[in-house]
């Protein structure tokens, strides 16, 4: 069946519909006295429960798509009433009644990602007309008083309120019936903090972009070109002191040998640094899933289950929602810095940040302008990095790419990091950087061990769990890694297949996010799930074993992935003024993609615009930030120097 999606700007198009067998699917109840029912609404109940289905990236993605709606003219493509999901729902009852029932059978999560309605009737000339979401909180008298209803809209509890069909009151929904269906207080659903929501009314590209535009007489662009520090900025070593706390003791000193090394190396390791800054900073409020930490060195080739190479992303131990200029910033100011160790001039430093801004908003623009499935396919291959490289460049870059997509990760690493101990396989002990802890040698360890892969493993799919099952466990050891994570828990765990093939895989510990003090905290109380959701979201592509587990007797959280799987890393301290640009071009170009998948690509691109105010801004703001971070780590020096933080310089 074909439905017809159009955009102002743009030529219409038929969009398929959820196939009918997906009604099916858990969370629809069929409401009571509907069987026989030809409403158009009807046809609402494949797309809902079809969504109910999906995982949490792929329900953003559609969550995002205009043209994901019914006509009240049951898809006719000649017909002028269409509108957003829910559109027919005030003239079935019934129809409400099993969508509800299905709303309440959800996750709370999921629940949260659909609250809200949209209300619609037949003016006196024969078209739609729509209002907007009535959402299921306690604001929703006021926002009654400010929006004029149809006195002949039904209403339905999914919005929150009742209609009457007799006046242009909104009657709050009965307690009672509400109770009933969902099990808990009404206050709770009526204090629930709403999230935005799929049933507000489609709005065009070109409103959509006027609506970011807007947004530039509250935040004006070249407000963001400034960085001065107030009288009230935190001590930046006591925010890096605070982090050590849940540390392992013994490695911190690596942590603060690894940060002396050069303002960039500690740069690095102070996201947390950054992010309270950050925090003080104009922002639009248009918040997307932020990287967290995302600077230069962040970013790397990485191969896909199909073996191909990507350039992307490749580190979210700090991702949460927030908003998306703290990443752009963030990544800017890693240019200028980088730019700085290497010894290329300030006005090097300064251009290269600020291509690295234009190529996030050039992409963007072009991200704003695609269909949400597309922006979801889009990726930044091997060919296309080779593509931005300095031409003397090129054929190197496709050798080193070529020699990363042959090689095995594990293969790779299993001469490098093992031994035969006794006749067995074991993990060689390298002190500080790999070791067996105290704990390991415990007899009651194995067992330990593999009670957390077991929780582990029922975070994979069925298929991964399956491949997953033709490896046995064989030894684990602590492993130091990064720069920021130093000191974080690192289990490195070897496991063989019954034809000896080794597969390492990393459990690393993960803490609340950086960004939480300051963006709110996450959707998920597990961070080894955060990490994993919001690398999901924001890769075209993930690893094959990423998972999540909690330690039971620590109560450690971990997320899990493969230790190495083809990663190309790139070699900075190698890097000239013009390869440096090619990479922040294409830095930029990846992080448009990350926020245009589950962002508001729309309004940002608007807030941006075609000039390059806002590149000339953040270009004037890296420079600034990046002074700063020199300050501080001078700071670290001098407390290194006097013996207030101790430092071991590792090989």
């Amino acid at each position: 069946m074909l439905r017809w999606s159009s955009d102002q700007g743009r030529a219409a198009r038929p969009v398929k519909t959820l196939p009918s067998q997906f009604t099916t699917m858990r969370g629809i109840a069929r409401a009571p006295g509907a069987r026989g029912r030809t409403d158009p609404a009807e046809r609402l109940v494949p797309c809902v429960s079809a969504r109910i289905g999906l995982g949490f990236s792929r329900r953003m993605v559609l969550s995002t798509i205009p043209g994901w709606q019914a006509s009240a003219a049951a898809g006719n493509p000649s017909s002028t009433s269409r509108g957003p999901i829910g559109l027919c729902l005030e003239k079935s009852r019934p129809m409400r009644w099993g969508i509800l029932q299905g709303y309440w059978a959800m996750p709370g999560q999921a629940r949260r990602l659909w609250r809200g309605a949209a209300h619609t009737g037949e003016t006196t000339r024969g078209t739609s007309r729509q209002f907007g979401a009535i959402r299921a909180s306690k604001a929703v008298l006021e926002f009654a008083k400010r929006r004029t209803l149809r006195k002949d809209c039904a209403g339905c509890f999914l919005c929150g309120g009742v209609m009457s069909a007799k006046s242009n009151r909104l009657a709050s929904p009965k307690r009672s019936e509400l109770e009933v269906l969902h099990g808990a207080s009404a206050d709770e659903i009526l204090t629930n903090r709403p999230l935005p929501d799929e049933f507000t009314r489609v709005m065009s590209l070109a409103e959509r972009m006027e609506a970011g535009k807007a947004l530039r007489d509250r935040v004006p662009r070249p407000q963001h070109r400034t960085w001065a520090p107030n009288g009230s900025r935190p001590d930046p070593l006591a925010l890096l002191q605070a982090a050590d706390a849940d540390r392992i003791p013994e490695l911190v000193p690596i942590r603060y040998g690894r940060m002396l090394q050069s303002p960039f190396a500690f740069y690095r390791g102070s996201a947390g640094i950054m992010a309270a800054d950050l925090s003080t900073t104009p922002n639009t409020g248009i918040q997307v899933q932020a990287c967290g930490d995302c600077h230069l060195m962040n970013f790397g080739g990485f191969a896909t289950p199909e073996r191909n190479i990507l350039f992307d992303i490749n580190d979210f131990d700090e991702t949460l929602p927030a908003p998306w200029e703290w990443d752009i910033k963030r990544l800017a100011t890693s240019f200028v810095l980088a730019a700085r160790s290497i010894g290329l001039p300030a006005r090097t430093a300064r251009d290269t940040a600020i291509a690295c801004v234009r190529s996030y908003r050039r992409h963007l623009a072009t991200y704003a302008d695609m269909h949400p499935l597309d922006v979801w396919y889009a990726r930044v291959t091997g060919d296309d990095l080779v593509s931005v490289a300095p031409a003397r460049e090129r054929g190197r870059i496709q050798k080193r790419i070529a020699k990363a997509a042959q090689q095995d990760g594990s293969e790779t690493d299993f001469p490098k990091i093992t031994d035969m101990v006794g006749g067995r396989v074991r993990i060689r002990d390298m002190p500080p950087l790999i070791y067996h802890p105290e704990g390991s040698r415990r007899p009651d360890f194995e067992e330990q061990l593999k009670r957390i892969f077991r929780d582990y493993r029922e975070t994979l799919s069925e298929d991964r769990r399956v491949l997953l099952d033709r490896y046995h466990l064989v030894d684990a050891a602590i492993k130091v890694v990064g720069v920021g994570s130093v000191g974080r828990r690192c289990w490195v765990v070897l496991m063989m297949s019954s034809c000896n093939d080794p597969l390492f895989l990393q459990f690393k510990e993960a803490v609340a996010s950086v960004l939480e003090p300051y963006a709110g905290t996450s959707a998920y109380s597990q961070h080894g799930q955060r990490v994993v959701v919001g690398q999901r979201l924001m890769q075209p592509a993930s690893d094959l074993f990423l998972g999540w587990v909690t330690a039971e007797l620590s109560g450690k959280q971990f997320y899990v992935r493969q230790l190495r799987d083809a990663k190309i890393k790139p070699l900075v301290v190698t890097f000239d003024a013009e390869l440096l640009l090619s990479y922040a071009l294409a830095c930029g170009w990846v992080l448009a993609r990350a926020h245009a998948v589950a962002g508001n690509a729309d309004g940002i691109s608007g807030y941006l615009g075609s000039n390059d105010q806002f590149d000339e801004a953040l270009g004037d703001f890296s420079v600034s930030y990046a002074d700063q971070a020199e300050r501080d780590h001078a700071a670290l020096k001098a407390a290194v120097r006097l013996g207030k933080v101790k430092a071991y310089l590792d090989a």
